[in-house]
């Protein structure tokens, strides 16, 4: 096969798949073939793909997109690549490689020179079909692109060059995401400022990318870090504080005392800070917050319509997570609370999607963090609560549920009234009910929820059945979950009678006798949470937001003509040690006095998500010092006609540049609906399978995997691939063939060192043939 533009082979097939392209193309083949065989003297030569493996990968994607089919074009480029009969093909060793070297340095330098992909500023008034075909910007990192990067970059190329033969204007611009905290770390660990630092990525990326030939719209190139591009972002703040969707909240982080500051959730491993291994904490502080919940409905209506794979979707309306049930008050007794008669005074809510259970509630869980624990637990159980709830604050969420295996808690000296029954019910402080969903109360009910039973197992609760299956008595191990029929649930005073009653019907005469004695109400629920909108850091958007230090709990927001408010240069970038930002220590940046008062700046930054929620935006108007972007480019352009990226990006940024446009939506920048129309995720690419041994750290034998439930209490160890055989579906240790040993192909990442550089491996090819089964047809 010839490819034409490097790692652009595969691009140019696709235009062979073009009918009434192919004669031009099977020229161009040929004059590349005719200028590689003046520099050998092989008599026949066969040519080899520069970058087969990503460009294998990218057939396949570009096949999903729609835009080409890999077998037909691969026979065509087989067809025109050699006139040489199969039967008389060459060795390898006489194989001769394509000169993509020569060729592609000549025909990039010509791209570049006269902006052969770039788009004229008024293509909007052209009349043509538009179409934007956008990857997912990338975070330009230090040690440069890996091969990741080109799978998805090389298909939407593919598709760019198809849609410019049929005559379309395409926009297909690159740029940065370049906040982010690993500048920022090496800046703490080196003095060199972030700027520097990602300016020196920003070139390498740019240069790796324009050597692989991507049709890329480079006059279009905008990075978040840029003071130009971050005052809309700025500004798209002040937009979402005038409409009451950013505020500021106490909320629980993650706070390291040995650091001095507030850390990612991603950065928190096993409640130790990644860098350093140091306690971390959860304590409440002052933050930035968005509403994203306010826009929580109109994000599930409007996936129906994006041309989304259904598993994308299915992530997102989980991650929503809506809910339909009750909101139900139980009133609390608790000597801690005073007034005599049991301590009347206090109540808490719960919320529950399956409110025709309440018979079955044989006792009340309150998160750690809820502050009701601290007002209702009596002074004979203060000691202990307050143990325990210290001990909580040092695991995360996940920590708390998915992970923990026992369910832990402590009773508070409470009770709550059971609102049907009148019966009390024992309150306790519980870590796997969270304080950031729902009231951070929970009505247990074992009988019908596997939580609650393993905690009521745990810690000699009742269990009391209220449902059974419609066709008779449950006669499985653990909770019923399921939906059924209603029993052991009459009131002896208020009428409510349950039993006989099918779920869907006990529901509603549950609300019903609820909102009628004034103990409760409907209610719809969303797993989502706003969206903890701050950083204690350096490196990201100033927040244009000032505090009159007269007033220092009111926030001012900054007048758009003071936009953009830049970073200062700092002399260090430590965290302060007291949860504020190193810009908190600028007192000439913080400090400033303005028609005679006295003001100091927001010394928090934004998150790395800000920046990325709305570039494509910026694409279509970069150089705009006016407006975030014309209004005309806006409906010409728009929506992204074709997005690729990882599917990791699912719950974070996909929903939060979702909520983003449908804010600018609502105040007139944009004037569609969604920003992405199509999006395709082009898959992982793996790395190379790694093989782990368990052993038993008290004989220091190894251990079979099969049938293991809990590997926990075993030693891990890495074996080599040369001391495994395969076994039926599994791999067992050589020496001893009843040691079955865990097998696994982790994804290709950085933080395991198995990436393979594109530029190396194209460097590579140059010299010998990619050997990958993937890439036989290309060969």
């Amino acid at each position: 096969m010839v490819p034409v533009g490097g790692m652009t082979q595969a691009n140019m097939a696709a235009v062979g798949g073009v009918k009434k392209n192919l004669k031009n193309f099977t020229s161009s083949l040929r004059r590349a073939k005719n200028q590689a065989n003046a520099h050998t003297k092989a008599a026949q030569p066969v040519f080899v793909a520069q970058s087969s493996c990503t460009a294998g990968l990218a057939w396949t994607l570009s096949s999903r997109i729609g835009i080409v089919s890999p077998a037909a074009s691969v026979g065509k480029l087989r067809a025109i690549s050699t006139t040489t009969p199969e039967s008389e093909t060459p060795s390898s060793s006489s194989r001769v490689l394509y000169p993509f070297s020569e060729i592609e340095k000549k025909w990039q330098q010509h791209w570049e020179e006269n902006s052969t992909f770039a788009v004229s500023e008024d293509a909007h008034m052209s009349g043509k079909e538009k179409f934007y075909v956008l990857d997912m910007f990338p975070y330009p990192s230090g040690s440069g692109l890996h091969v990741g990067h080109p799978e998805g970059y090389t298909a939407t190329d593919i598709t760019a060059r198809y849609k410019r033969m049929l005559g379309q204007q395409v926009m297909h611009p690159m740029g940065w995401d370049a906040f982010g905290l690993p500048a920022e770390q090496y800046a703490i660990n080196t003095g060199t400022h972030p700027r520097d630092t990602t300016a020196a990525n920003v070139g390498r990326f740019r240069e790796q990318l324009k050597s692989l030939g991507f049709s890329f719209d480079w006059s279009r190139e905008v990075s978040t870090t840029d003071p130009d591009y971050y005052k809309w972002t700025q500004w798209i703040f002040l937009k979402l504080f005038e409409k009451g969707l950013a505020y500021q909240a106490e909320v629980p982080v993650n706070w390291c005392p040995a650091l001095g500051t507030v850390l990612a959730n991603e950065e928190v491993i096993d409640g130790l800070s990644e860098r350093g291994s140091h306690p971390v904490v959860r304590v409440p502080m002052k933050q930035w917050m968005l509403r994203i919940t306010h826009y929580a409905e109109r994000l599930l209506e409007d996936l129906e319509d994006l041309d989304w794979s259904d598993s994308i979707k299915e992530m997102q309306r989980n991650w929503i997570g809506k809910s339909e049930g009750a909101a139900i008050e139980f009133r609390v007794e608790s000597d801690a609370l005073g007034g005599g008669d049991g301590g009347h005074g206090a109540a808490l809510e719960v919320f529950t999607t399956r409110p025709d259970t309440l018979f079955g509630a044989t006792y009340c869980c309150l998160a750690p963090e809820n502050a009701l624990v601290a007002e209702i637990t009596t002074s004979a159980q203060k000691e202990q609560v307050e143990a325990y709830v210290k001990e909580a604050s040092k695991k995360s969420d996940l920590e708390r549920t998915e992970l923990q295996k026992t369910k832990s808690g402590v009773f508070t000296g409470a009770y709550a009234i059971n609102p049907v029954s009148g019966r009390r019910i024992p309150v306790w402080v519980a870590d796997y009910v969270l304080g950031s969903y729902g009231t951070g109360a929970v009505m247990a009910v074992p009988a019908h929820d596997q939580r609650d039973f393993e905690f009521a197992l745990e810690n000699n609760l009742p269990v009391e059945w209220v449902v059974q299956p419609s066709g008779g008595d449950f006669d499985g191990e653990g909770a019923f979950t399921g939906e059924g029929v209603a029993k052991n649930s009459a009131a002896a005073e208020g009428g409510l009678v349950l039993d006989g009653l099918p779920t869907s019907e006990a529901k509603e005469a549950v609300v019903g006798w609820l909102e009628s004695q004034g103990r409760g109400r409907r209610q719809i629920n969303y797993k989502l949470r706003d969206w903890l909108f701050a950083r204690q850091r350096y490196w990201g958007e100033p927040f244009p937001i000032v505090y009159d230090r007269e007033n220092p709990d009111v926030p001012i927001p900054l007048s758009p003509e003071d936009l953009p408010l830049t970073l200062p240069d700092v002399e260090s970038y430590e965290p302060t040690g007291t949860g504020e930002s190193p810009l908190a220590v600028v007192k000439d940046w913080v400090e400033f006095s303005k028609d005679g008062k006295d003001y100091v700046r927001e010394t928090n930054t934004m998150p790395q998500w800000a920046g990325s929620c709305w570039y494509y935006l910026r694409f279509l108007d970069p150089k705009n010092q006016e407006a975030l972007i014309d209004p005309e480019k806006e409906k010409y352009w728009m929506p992204v006609d074709l997005y690729v990226g990882g599917a990791e990006h699912a719950v974070l940024h996909l929903l939060y540049a979702r909520f983003w446009h449908k804010v600018l939506y609502d105040v007139g920048v944009v004037t569609t609906k969604e920003p992405f129309g199509k999006l395709v995720s082009q898959g992982m690419i793996l790395g190379e399978v790694e093989y782990t041994a368990y052993k038993d750290p008290e004989t220091g034998r190894h251990v079979s995997i099969e049938g293991q439930k809990d590997l926990s209490s075993l030693e891990a160890v890495a074996i080599d691939a040369s001391d495994v055989t395969k076994k039926g579906k599994g791999y067992v240790m050589k020496d001893d063939e009843s040691v079955m040993v865990q097998a696994r192909a982790h994804k290709m990442s950085k933080s395991r060192g198995n990436v393979i550089n594109p530029t190396r491996s194209s460097r590579r090819t140059a010299r010998t043939p990619c050997a990958c089964t993937r890439c036989s047809w290309a060969r």
